[in-house]
This record gives structure tokens, C-alpha cells and sequence, in this order.
């Protein structure tokens, strides 16, 4: 079992950048693959960043490579999503996600349903 609890969103303006944490309950976090996710108001949920088990596989979501960066510690069962310039259609919840594999390939990283444990979601608000 993994219990994950997000932090770090917020209201920013457009170019402003948000860091994410995603805090992991449980002693095997290293078994995992780890994503973060997000859904827009009547849109459905978007993969928008995983790593594998140890952060050596990492994948992005065209709209965000180049602007997200996704990392992980291990050592202290978290990761971390660096947002910088934002834009206004990032507004979103975002959510952290645990998958029961230590690797995913490019395509099966950004399906939901290879994701067992969820997060609560953070609010991301980017004003223009």
C-alpha cells in the first residue's frame, strides 16, 4: 500500500514557475514508477510527466517537455515536479500517481490505468 499526499500548488502568473511534492507513505517507493498527471475542468485526466524506479527513465508530455522537470528521492519517498514557464492552459489539478512497476515503457507510462494509488490532487492556477 502507498499513500501519496501532493503540495505546492497555487495561484502564479503566466512565466512564473511552481514546485510540486508528492510525499510517499510505505518502505518500497523504489518499486515503483512514479507520474503526475492533471485534469482540467470538463477535460479528461493528462499524463503530463513519470520516472522509473530510479529517476533513470523519464518521460514528458509534448505540451510540457522543455518547461517540467520530474525527479525523485528515494531516500525520502518523494517527487518532486519543477513547473517553469507556466502558461494559462496548464491551469489544472494535478495529481501524483504510484505504479506497482519499477519500469514502464513511453506508452504504458502515461495510461492511467498502470496506476494503482492516487493522490488527493493540488490545484495549478496560471493567470494570464
Amino acid at each position: 500500500q502507498v499513500q501519496l499526499v501532493e503540495s505546492g500548488g497555487g495561484l502564479v502568473q503566466a512565466g512564473g514557475s511552481l514546485r510540486l511534492s508528492c510525499a510517499a507513505s510505505g518502505r518500497t517507493f523504489s518499486s515503483y514508477t512514479m507520474g503526475w498527471f492533471r485534469q482540467a475542468p470538463g477535460k479528461e485526466r493528462e499524463f503530463v510527466a513519470g520516472n522509473t524506479w530510479n529517476g533513470g527513465n523519464t518521460y514528458y508530455a509534448d505540451s510540457v517537455k522543455g518547461r517540467f522537470t520530474i525527479s525523485r528521492d528515494n531516500a525520502k519517498n518523494t517527487v518532486v515536479l519543477q513547473m517553469d514557464s507556466l502558461k494559462p492552459e496548464d491551469t489544472a489539478v494535478y495529481y501524483c500517481a504510484a505504479a506497482s512497476h519499477r519500469w514502464l515503457s513511453n506508452v504504458n507510462v502515461a495510461a492511467t490505468y498502470n496506476y494503482g494509488y492516487w493522490g488527493q490532487g493540488t490545484q495549478v492556477t496560471v493567470s494570464s
